[in-house]
């Protein structure tokens, strides 16, 4: 090992600690953890599970170099902390020290910019309870493949000693810390760890520790041994200015992370590729949560790109922050003290002259408050679809998930799909649900204008109360009602995928020409729906229903309403089993009439219904009505994926 990894590993080690009880000398240590910014410190989740499962408030000691502190959870990733095995994904746990961080001074590591899951050697540091007292060890470990989305997988013939779980994976060629350590094997050499970038996953408490982490290392903090870890990464050297260097990344992201945080993740995507020149990032595009995980796209490999990409991005997040009058006078003037640095005078334009793409220009302050996004069609905008595909045979219902993304140009792509083999049952839906989708649409929500919602289901399950699911990782964007009183969620027919049938275009293409729409009700008082009468609606007739649709005579007439071409509809899930409507029909239908006549464009109709149910959130008796209507809105312009070729069966 040469003398700077030598001076990398000391580093690592000063920052690395290890978890115990809070009141006893003797105990034996629960495992190993390291600091990631003042007062912080990252842990696996199964290190703290079995002692505060029962009670996350439960207190207890952080031990390192120089540290010795009382201690509390954060927050961790675990869904069901009564779960024997902790999924690679929930396998991380934050911890913060109690009083003001300033009281325990101590060493951070440096964690790694880029999102992309590290191969080849590194260093495993942690603690382990070798007698007579707990010791530090590090051992040389490699990554030789990877797991699911945020898995390392250890090489055999390397031992990981008990104690070290949670403790950091060190990168001696870039410097960074790139993972967590999760497991050892039994009995066995080698083990798992956890990527870095799963981080990400934690949101808002993400967000403050980062920003935390690169002013620590902003301030250029120095160990006794007079070291800090940006002096010791590799990398370009100062000299030049046309490279960019590990002191540049340091100064580049402590101005980051003193500006407003990004509103969403397109935003951060978008300036990023408009820094690339519209040159895309190898692999794909991981959780955008901060203006520094923007910055960790302008890489080839592990190799920074040219410092005219590095300002160029910097300018582009100054030139958005300014336009929503915020302040970065800061990074403005450095951005300029560093372009002097460098040396292709002719090019210096191609920073100073950026200008914000149209998609994120500020709106003009004279719009009204409330504006009604029309739901979009081809090429206008993406969608995300769920397709909830029945198990043949299963009694009761079980479903076959997938996740489809459609960027509103060209085929949708699916996302992620059930790897199960029974299926999942309809109250099960949302756990298996909340952490791909939630991952999903986070990625894809613009500020003020979510990415709307499509849940395809076979006729017989339109009941289904997708409009009332709610999501903890939705949640997190600043909403803790239900999926649909935030985004605009639709229903589709499963028995459509693939290409449309005749009647069903005609009559969409004939809606798009409408300004007025009316409330049909269907079936009418005395009368027994044909399929003729579907069939022969007038275009501006829009199905609404007081019943149910898995019932009848609800069943029945939505059934008619697709063989007959129809895309759009209204139903009541909670709605009456008699025959004879009661008074409060009445009131339904009058209401969803004077909703259908604020439209002014079949497309309005979602967001529409969603405002209303906004109101409803916001305690608007008067708006009752909607909370339990179900909306199919089925465009044949962008029909479903079509069917797999294999059938799905239930298992013998």
């Amino acid at each position: 090992m040469t003398e700077r990894n030598d001076r990398l590993c000391d580093l690592a080690r000063a920052a690395t600690v290890h978890l115990l009880a809070a009141d006893g000398d003797d105990r034996p240590l629960w495992g190993s953890g390291f600091f990631v910014a003042p007062g912080w410190v990252l842990t696996a989740a199964h290190v703290l599970r079995p002692h505060l499962a029962a009670d996350r408030t439960l207190g207890f000691r952080v031990r390192g170099e120089g540290v010795d502190a009382e201690a509390h959870l954060a927050q961790w990733l675990l869904t069901d902390p009564r779960c024997p095995t902790v999924p690679l994904e929930e396998d991380l746990a934050l911890v913060r020290l109690a009083g003001d961080p300033d009281e325990h001074p101590h060493e951070c590591v440096w964690l790694a910019d880029r999102a992309v899951r590290h191969s080849g050697a590194l260093k495993a540091c942690g603690f382990y309870p070798g007698p007579p007292e707990t010791h530090f060890r590090s051992v040389d470990a490699e990554i030789n493949g990877h797991e699911d989305t945020y898995g390392l997988i250890i090489k055999p013939d390397i031992e990981l000693p008990a104690g070290v779980s949670g403790g950091p994976l060190l990168d001696p060629g870039t410097g960074a810390v790139v993972g967590l350590i999760k497991s050892r094997r039994r009995q066995q050499d080698g083990g798992k760890a956890v990527a870095i970038s799963a981080l990400r996953r934690f949101g808002d408490t993400y967000r403050t520790v980062m920003a935390a982490h690169d002013r620590w290392h902003g301030d250029e903090p120095q160990s006794a041994a007079g070291d800090n870890w940006i002096d010791l990464q590799g990398g370009p050297s100062t000299g030049g200015g046309e490279r960019w260097t590990p002191a540049d990344r340091r100064e580049a992201l402590r101005l980051l992370a003193d500006l407003p945080a990004p509103p969403d993740a397109p935003t951060v995507e978008l300036l990023a590729a408009k820094a690339r020149s519209g040159n895309k990032w190898p692999g794909g595009t991981p959780e955008l949560l901060t203006w520094r995980d923007g910055y960790g796209l302008l890489y080839e490999g592990v190799q920074p790109l040219d410092a005219l990409t590095f300002l160029r991005y910097l300018k582009h997040v100054e030139t958005y922050i300014d336009s929503r009058r915020g302040d970065c006078a800061a990074l403005g003037r450095w951005i300029d003290r560093r372009l002097r640095k460098e040396p292709r005078k002719p090019m210096h334009d191609f920073v100073r002259e950026v200008s914000l793409p149209a998609a994120l220009r500020p709106a003009p302050e004279d719009l009204p408050d409330q504006i009604v996004i029309p739901y979009p069609g081809p090429g206008e905008g993406p969608t995300v679809a769920v397709l909830l595909d029945p198990v043949i045979g299963a009694d009761p219902a079980r479903f076959f998930w997938q996740i489809w993304y459609d960027e509103g140009e060209g085929d949708p792509e699916m996302y992620e799909a059930d790897a199960s083999v029974h299926g999942c049952a309809p109250e099960d839906l949302v756990r298996a649900l909340r952490e791909p989708l939630g991952r999903l649409l986070r990625a894809k929500d613009r500020d003020g204008s979510p990415v709307p919602l499509e849940v395809a289901l076979p006729a017989g399950h339109f009941d289904t109360a997708v409009h009332r699911w709610r999501f903890d990782d939705i949640a997190e964007l600043h909403d803790t009602g239900h999926l649909a009183v935030r985004r605009r969620v639709v229903l589709r027919a499963l028995e459509r995928r693939g290409d449309p049938d005749k009647l069903w275009t005609e009559r969409w293409q004939a809606m798009l020409g409408r300004r007025r729409f009316r409330a049909w009700r269907t079936p009418a008082r005395h009368d027994v729906p044909s399929a003729r009468g579907y069939r022969e609606a007038a275009f501006d007739r829009i199905p609404v229903m007081c019943r149910p649709a898995g019932r009848e005579p609800g069943r029945t007439s939505l059934r008619l309403a697709l063989e007959n071409g129809h895309g759009v509809a209204l139903w009541h899930i909670d709605g009456h089993a008699s025959r004879a409507c009661p008074e409060a029909c009445d009131t339904l239908y009058a209401r969803v009439e004077e909703l259908l006549g604020t439209m002014g464009a079949l497309a309005e109709l979602p967001d529409r219904l969603r405002q209303v149910r906004q109101d409803i959130s916001e305690h608007r008796a008067d708006r009752a009505w909607a909370e339990p209507m179900a909306l199919l809105y089925d465009d044949p312009r962008r029909p479903l994926p079509p069917e797999e070729a294999e059938t799905l069966d239930a298992p013998l």
